[in-house]
């Protein structure tokens, strides 16, 4: 059964180089395509906001993880998340590397959990069959099986 939790709202307007602002006026940020694309330096971009908000998700699965294990998280573990956007054709397409640091598990366990909070993350979930994924450890990537990617978590 669904139970809705929390939603957040946010208002764009001018797209790539205009302005968002969060309901809450948290988020009060000037946008801009990319300076390497030819943009302004000094504004952000959505594919920034997303991997901030996927690498700030991600390392909550890994808290959440590791407290059903009865551990915790290094204080100074970290999630790198690096988002691409890509053409392919006529249309646009983002793709994303999540790369964990636990700084305090060894390798074996850094991947399971890596693994675990990858089923249970929103944005994990969200992407799920929408976008490339691929997940790393210190860099080396992560085995993902293709039924770790379908589907809604859980299922």
């Amino acid at each position: 059964m669904k139970k809705n939790l929390y939603t957040a709202d946010a208002s764009a307007v001018g797209g790539r180089s205009g302005h968002v602002r969060s309901a809450t006026g948290v988020i009060d940020l000037e946008m801009s395509v990319p300076e390497g694309l030819g943009g302004k330096n000094g504004a952000t971009n959505p594919e920034e906001l997303f991997a901030a908000g996927y690498a700030s998700c991600f390392q909550q699965a890994l808290l959440v993880t590791a407290q059903r294990n009865g551990d915790t998280l290094d204080k100074e573990s970290t999630v790198t998340c690096s988002v691409t956007l890509f053409q392919e054709g006529e249309g646009y397409g983002l793709s994303a590397i999540l790369d964990v640091d636990l700084k305090k598990f060894d390798e074996a366990k850094t991947i399971d959990m890596v693994r675990y909070a990858h089923k249970i993350c929103p944005y994990s979930v969200g992407t799920r069959g929408n976008m490339e994924v691929e997940l790393r450890v210190q860099g080396k990537p992560v085995p993902v099986q293709a039924e770790e990617n379908a589907g809604v978590a859980g299922k």
